[in-house]
């Protein structure tokens, strides 16, 4: 991915209010992002403790969402619908996004369940452990980042056209 800037995030916000575009609030470590092994960027808002908000680049352009957690979590542990990491250091919570246009305005949303903190990036980075003689591991994570993409990608979609 490469890097963007915080107007660029903001401007590519498209289920949000100005109000809310306005008073999103980045990570303090904003400027230290790792943007060459990112395939999308998410980040939980610093003031809002229940909002989130993701960016993929969808036809060459940095198209965002708000999300918000859902005030209880999974009773058990979930799998995270982007990733699909079954070895997860973190909590999976579910999130939910306002549809854009007229069906957001009427309360339409959807959900997934996602990393906490996104971190999905650096999971599907992580080398499978060695499944069989012979499995190729380097295809095997090549192969997850692309599922990753795909679904984060599908997810975005989906509230931006109501699929």
């Amino acid at each position: 991915m490469h890097a963007l800037t915080e107007a660029q995030i903001r401007a590519g916000l498209i289920n949000v209010t100005q109000s809310e575009r306005k008073n999103l609030t980045l990570p303090a470590e904003f400027g230290d992002t790792p943007w060459s092994a990112m395939d999308f960027y998410g980040a939980r808002d610093r003031k809002l403790a229940l909002v989130g908000y993701v960016v993929a680049v969808l036809d060459d352009e940095p198209t965002g969402l708000l999300l918000r957690q859902a005030e209880s979590k999974p009773r058990s542990r979930a799998q995270c619908s982007w990733c699909a990491d079954i070895h997860l250091p973190n909590d999976v919570l579910l999130f939910t996004a306002k549809r854009v246009g007229d069906a957001g305005r009427r309360g339409d949303t959807v959900g997934t369940l996602a990393c906490d903190r996104f971190q999905c990036n650096a999971n599907v980075r992580k080398l499978p452990p060695l499944a069989y003689t012979g499995f190729d591991r380097e295809a095997a994570r090549a192969a997850r980042i692309t599922a990753m993409r795909a679904n984060v990608e599908a997810f975005v979609r989906d509230v931006r056209d109501g699929l």
